[in-house]
């Protein structure tokens, strides 16, 4: 996936780190046995998921139409090929 530049996005890399937060805030929190700071950072990691999909939507994320996973094999041109 490297190759195809998967997730190296402004939308990716945002809502992966509000999720991380979040991850981290839930996680702090279920070690200090504290169920509502537990669930505050469930709803964190969840933004993060919300907050990348908006910025995809509003043009931030990799258009899925020139994804080369996406295409056809009888559409992709050959290596080398400009046209």
């Amino acid at each position: 996936m490297a190759g195809s530049s998967h997730g190296h996005t402004p939308a990716a890399w945002t809502g992966v780190i509000i999720a991380f937060i979040g991850f981290c805030v839930a996680g702090a929190f279920m070690v200090m046995a504290q169920p509502v700071g537990f669930w505050i950072g469930v709803v964190i990691t969840l933004l993060g998921g919300v907050v990348g999909g908006v910025m995809r939507m509003m043009g931030l994320g990799q258009p899925k139409d020139v994804h080369p996973v996406h295409q056809v094999a009888g559409e992709r041109e050959p290596a080398g090929a400009e046209g």
